[in-house]
This record gives structure tokens, C-alpha cells and sequence, in this order.
């Protein structure tokens, strides 16, 4: 009897002491997970509301937008560096704004400049035409910058490009026929908003010119046209994005 009771106690032991191993081995298993997907975000001076990539430079906001129920967020970035440098889109995507994922860079410079600050809308009466199959085309408008110019003294250096995205903003596509909007010579010409007002059936393009605003029009976003009236500027004491 005494060594059935032995026994007993020899197994009830083992299978506590493994029943702790297994619980800790979890706890570690979750803890390095954690750790791991927080990554460089448990650094002590990391924002943890406010946005910040992963690494690298970044500057303004840009193309906000929400769309099936995903808010995305757009930012001027260099990936190569900490200090400013060629600007890139990034991207990110958020169903509460607190909580953000990291998407890929959504445009690259290319041959006609930076990719500097403009704004992102969703095109769901497919004016552009980009859409097709019945998907709806997201469309972004933004400030193509070109450094050459812009060392050479000119003044025609930044005009206004579009891309499109046909999979809810995981990948962008930009026009073959950009610029859109092209500079008609002056040298801040940049950082365009866009909205759809009903209205008048158009888009509604909000551009910094040097030291005023300037609306412009357009049916599809890709023909622009600046609107006239003797309200067409706005006098501002500087204009950024």
C-alpha cells in the first residue's frame, strides 16, 4: 500500500514538474512572439499612437483615405536614411487609426522626379476610367518633383502626377500620361488636395502656387483646368502641405 502510495506521489510529481516546463515554455514561446512583433517598437523613445515607420525618414502625411472600412495613410519617405533624401510614398493601413500595418513603399521616384506631398481619392463612379471588372480604382494625386530642374534654376521644375490602384491600395499603377497638370512656370507649384464636389460634377484640386492657392477642375482627373473668377487665388503668407 505504502508503495502504490509512493508511486502515486513519483508520477503526480513528474506530471507537475512537466506541466510547469510546458507552461513556461508557452510563456516564453509568447513572449519572444511579442517581442517579435513589436520589434523596434519597444525602443523607449518610440511614439506608440502616433505613426512612425519601421525605420528611416519620414515627413508629411499625405493621400488619407478610407476605404472598405480601412483607413490608409500615405507618407512622405526616404527609406535609405535617417535625413531627407529622394522622396518616396509610404504606406500604411489602420481599422481604428491607433493600430497600424505596414504595407509596401506604394510609388518609387522615376524618371520625371520625387514623389512629393498630394492627397489620395476613391474614384467610385470611375471617372478616370481606371476601373475595370467592376473594381473601384483608388486614386492618388500628387506633386512629381524634379531635382535637375530645380539645381538648374528653373522654375518648371514640379507638376502634378496620378496613379491608380485596382486592389485596394496594395499595389499602384501611375498613368502613362503623367503629368496631368503641368507647370506653367512657376516655382513652388505643389502639394494638391482633391475631392469630388457633387455639385458641379467635378474634382476639386486645391494646389499651392508660390504664394497663393489655386483651384483647378476636372472632370476625370486627368484633365485639369484652372478655374476662373475673381476668387480663382487665394493670397496666403506661405504654403505647405
Amino acid at each position: 500500500m505504502i508503495y502504490k502510495i509512493e508511486c502515486l506521489l513519483v508520477i503526480a510529481a513528474f506530471v507537475s514538474c512537466t506541466a510547469t516546463k510546458q507552461a513556461q515554455t508557452t510563456a516564453e514561446t509568447s513572449t519572444t512572439a511579442t517581442s517579435i512583433s513589436k520589434g523596434n517598437y519597444n525602443e523607449p523613445h518610440r511614439p506608440q499612437i502616433h505613426f512612425t515607420p519601421q525605420a528611416k525618414w519620414m515627413n508629411d502625411p499625405n493621400g488619407m483615405v478610407y476605404h472598405k472600412g480601412t483607413y490608409h495613410l500615405f507618407y512622405q519617405y526616404f527609406p535609405d536614411s535617417t535625413v531627407w533624401g529622394p522622396m518616396h510614398w509610404g504606406h500604411a493601413t489602420s481599422i481604428d487609426l491607433a493600430h497600424w500595418q505596414h504595407q509596401p513603399i506604394a510609388l518609387y521616384p522615376d524618371s520625371l522626379g520625387y514623389i512629393f506631398s498630394g492627397s489620395a481619392v476613391v474614384d467610385v463612379n470611375n471617372t478616370s476610367g481606371f476601373g475595370k471588372d467592376g473594381k473601384i480604382p483608388l486614386v492618388s494625386i500628387f506633386t512629381h518633383h524634379e531635382p535637375k530642374g530645380e539645381k538648374a534654376g528653373t522654375s518648371a521644375f514640379q507638376n502634378q502626377s496620378i496613379a491608380y490602384s485596382l486592389d485596394d491600395g496594395k499595389t499602384w499603377t501611375k498613368y502613362a500620361n503623367n503629368p496631368v497638370l503641368k507647370n506653367p512656370g512657376i516655382r513652388d507649384f505643389r502639394d494638391p488636395k482633391v475631392m469630388w464636389y457633387e455639385g458641379v460634377k467635378k474634382w476639386i484640386m486645391t494646389l499651392a502656387t508660390l504664394d497663393h492657392i489655386t483651384f483647378y477642375s476636372s472632370p476625370n482627373l486627368k484633365d485639369w483646368k484652372e478655374e476662373m473668377g475673381e476668387n480663382k487665388h487665394f493670397k496666403t503668407t506661405g504654403t505647405r502641405c
